[in-house]
């Protein structure tokens, strides 16, 4: 056994034919080739050289194990991951001077006095440690190929159909094609090696990482990296966790030395890697990696190939399938990705748009899958020991963003992890909520962790925000409004009520108006001229409560409980700050018309505008007036942003009708400012959210619902004449078909999928027609929204 870093320096001596550990990938020159793209390139992307970066590379994952596939021809990287995988160990971060603090810090912000509410909140409020824990990297795979020589017909693919990342080139007159996907029932990832002629595979494995880690071969076929959690802020990494690469060859010669492994003139090589960590729960790390793996391990190798991949492809596409996405085909599709997206701004490609928002469909399934961890702020995939901003989940937008096109785009059980991590939060926030509040029910502030951190971490002016926990309830609350199951709804209600009564016990009567509001808040990472963030109740939070009391109330009502409670909340709502329309014409980010005199007038956070979306407080022809607030809002902001920001304002001018608003915003979106070559959205740094946020808001220009109503192409650009989208899904269980034609629909088919009958209004160019449909029965609508039953 070796020590990985003592490996590495070793490499001088080793007989591995591995790069340097500084270079990506070690590639001999790849012919660049413009041939036209194969049939199934409308879900392709592809690329005509290896990956240099890793936002060049192409990920694969199954919701608990990802990869990140470089493509190298002498070398191949394929970078690990495991979900759970992550710094330090259950651990209490609330701060214990904040409760006694509290109540000067809002007697200095009900005076004005926002600097001073500043300092004692970073002195006496703040969590111990005040930062979280971040999500780390396995390590890398490394494929070592010798006697590569110059590669010719060269071709990287990632498949979205199959959710396969291929490598395929020429060397020597021989064709050499690797796969790589990941298997969720079997949980593994597979790297599959073929050529055309027979004994010509050659190649050596070994693991690096740069975890404190050790690598070792178990017999001649098995690769085993064993590691621990690093440590962070003061708290000691907990978590062990393991690696293995089991190598089998057909034919050829294998050979395994202390730390690597050979093979030599084989015929096909399959290669199965699973991870695994001792996490059981967010307050329990007593799980057994070692036992995890190898059964894991055990289970995989009694299949061949062909049932690995036949399990993979029913699996996945039982999920991918539901929807598909034209929006019509073009010549750029005969380019490469990576100059699609360098052309997109010319207005000439559609697809790429559709292919962006399958793209992420994709990502969803590949990062957040039941009973696995949600999607972080880099989805699954992370190369460090310390990604940007920890690889947390930054819960003031980023990680409610990740799931924006999970329940239109018919993915609901990939929302399951994150109601999970709602669930662990209720014990963990409660904690929070009492010691910190002495408050009734769970808060969280603007992040969380693996281990379910709920106190405010971080600066004052970004973390001292208690709507985090009252946020994610309405991605719960959504997925009642779509499913209508009730007994989901008896489950979720006590979260629900919970979230409530810590706001019941902590809203404060500002000295003004005697509205209810939060004190001490703010509105997420924007200061105001009092020179803080810090504030009293922001209109983000009024928006978010009046949405979370409303549900719940709804909730109570519907589950025939809570009578008295019910009443409260009402009165309490009614209470609660309004939203203003400042001396702009703006919707005010805060209590004071402060807007126009903020220290960044096109600030990536429209926090504010949460009412209009995601949230239910403004419509655009229920309160016309406020969303012509919104409207001059956002012409204030601009439309220039980081790359989940952009996505936002995307979904935004949808809601206000103005799809070629959101167009435009789309290209500047889809540009390589704001998009990899790999199609990862770049802040920059990557983060994961504005491919999920861009991606709904492709879904709500042709598609939009409340309960009791859909809303057929409600800001459909000109740039997609022509086009049609099958399998979206839309509040009160409904399945949604589209076609249009010259801008204009042709035809719509709507079908029911809750029990029961049902009516519902769906709305067209100002045409509504009402229809009633039982449990499985569906309606196809012409384009004046004349019916006929199927």
């Amino acid at each position: 056994m070796f020590d990985v870093q003592t490996r590495l320096r070793m490499k001088e001596t080793s007989k591995i034919l591995l790069c340097s550990t500084l270079i990506v990938a070690c590639v001999f020159p790849v012919a660049r080739t413009t041939a036209a793209p194969v049939a199934d390139d409308f879900l392709m992307l592809w690329y005509s050289q290896p990956a240099q970066k890793w936002t060049e590379a192409l990920p694969v994952g199954n919701g608990r194990v990802g990869a990140m596939v470089f493509g190298g021809v002498s070398q191949d990287r394929l970078q690990l991951n495991e979900d759970t995988l992550w710094a330090g160990g259950p651990y209490d971060p609330v701060n214990p001077e904040a409760k006694d603090a509290l109540p000067q810090v809002r007697q200095l912000i009900n005076e004005g006095n926002y600097r001073e509410a500043s300092r004692l909140v970073r002195a006496k409020v703040l969590s111990k440690p005040i930062s979280q824990m971040p999500y780390q990297t396995v390590g890398d795979l490394l494929l070592t190929f010798p006697g590569a020589t110059n590669a010719e017909n060269y071709r990287r693919d990632l498949n979205l159909d199959t959710a396969t990342a291929t490598v395929s080139y020429t060397s020597e007159g021989v064709r050499y094609i690797r796969e790589v996907f990941a298997n969720a029932p079997d949980n593994v990832i597979v790297v599959h090696l073929t050529a055309d002629r027979p004994g010509k595979i050659s190649l050596i494995a070994a693991m690096r990482t740069p975890m404190k880690a050790t690598v070792e071969t178990d017999g001649k076929e098995t690769l085993v990296m064993r590691g621990v959690g690093g440590d962070s802020a003061g708290i000691k990494g907990q978590l062990k966790y393991q690696a293995r690469v089991k190598l089998m060859a057909k034919g050829g010669k294998t050979t395994a030395e202390p730390e690597r492994i050979s093979i030599t003139n084989a015929s096909e090589v399959t290669l199965l890697i699973a991870a695994a960590t001792s996490y059981k729960a967010f307050d329990d790390v007593s799980g057994d990696a070692e036992s995890i793996v190898k059964k894991l391990m055990a289970s995989a190798t009694k299949k061949s190939f062909a049932k690995l991949r036949d399990t993979q492809l029913k699996d996945y596409q039982g999920l991918f399938h539901r929807v598909t996405l034209d929006l019509g085909k073009s010549d750029a599709m005969k380019l490469p990705t990576d100059e699609r997206i360098k052309h997109f701004d010319d207005g000439n490609d559609p697809q790429l748009a559709a292919l962006y928002y399958q793209f992420a469909r994709y990502l969803l399934i590949s990062c957040s899958r039941p009973g696995g961890q949600p999607a972080n702020l880099q989805g699954l995939w992370n190369e460090s020991k310390n990604p940007p901003w920890g690889g947390k989940y930054t819960i003031n937008i980023n990680t409610e963003m990740n799931y924006w096109p999970a329940e239109s785009g018919n993915l609901a059980e990939c929302v399951e992890p994150l109601i999970g991590m709602v669930n662990d939060l209720t014990v963990t926030g409660a904690r929070t909520a009492k010691e910190m509040y002495g408050a009734r029910g769970w808060v969280v502030h603007h992040n969380t962790d693996l281990w379910r951190a709920s106190g405010p971490i971080d600066l004052t002016d970004s973390g001292m925000w208690p709507s985090g926990g009252a946020w994610l309830c309405l991605h719960l609350w959504d997925r009642y409004e779509y499913s209508g199951d009730k007994k989901y709804l008896k489950e979720i209600y006590p979260v629900l009520k919970g979230a409530c009564e810590f706001f019941l016990d902590t809203l404060q009567e500002e000295p003004k108006h005697k509205w209810l509001v939060t004190n001490p808040s703010l509105s997420p990472e924007n200061g105001h001229p009092g020179g803080s963030a810090i504030a009293a109740g922001p209109t983000m939070d009024m928006q978010i409560l009046r949405d979370l009391f409303a549900n719940t109330i709804q909730a109570s009502e519907t589950l025939g409980v809570d009578k008295d409670f019910q009443k409260r909340l009402a009165e309490t709502r009614a209470r609660l700050a309004p939203n203003q329309i400042g001396s702009a014409g703006q919707l005010q980010e805060w209590l004071e018309d402060w807007d126009m005199q903020a220290g960044d007038l096109h600030h990536r956070h429209v926090s504010h505008l949460y009412g209009l979306f995601p949230g239910h407080d403004i419509t655009l022809r229920g309160t016309p007036e406020l969303a012509a607030a919104v409207k001059k809002s956002l012409e204030i902001r601009g439309d220039k942003a980081t790359g989940w920001a952009t996505a936002w304002r995307i979904c935004l001018w949808t809601h206000l009708d103005d799809g070629d608003h959101a167009f435009e915003i789309l290209k500047l979106l889809l540009s390589p400012e704001r998009t990899y070559p790999n199609m990862f959205d770049a802040h920059p740094p990557f983060q994961i959210d504005g491919n999920f946020g861009g991606a709904a808001g492709i879904a709500e220009m042709l598609m939009q619902s409340r309960v009791g109503e859909i809303e057929l192409l409600p800001a459909l650009p000109k740039a997609w004449p022509s086009g049609t989208v099958k399998g979206l899904r839309a509040r009160g269980g409904f399945e949604v078909d589209v076609t249009w034609q010259a801008g204009k629909l042709a035809s719509a088919r709507i079908k029911s999928i809750q029990a029961g009958k049902k009516t519902v209004r769906v709305r067209y160019g100002g045409v509504t027609e009402s229809i009633e449909l039982n449990s499985g029965s569906e309606v196809t609508l012409n384009s004046e929204l004349h019916s006929a039953m199927n």
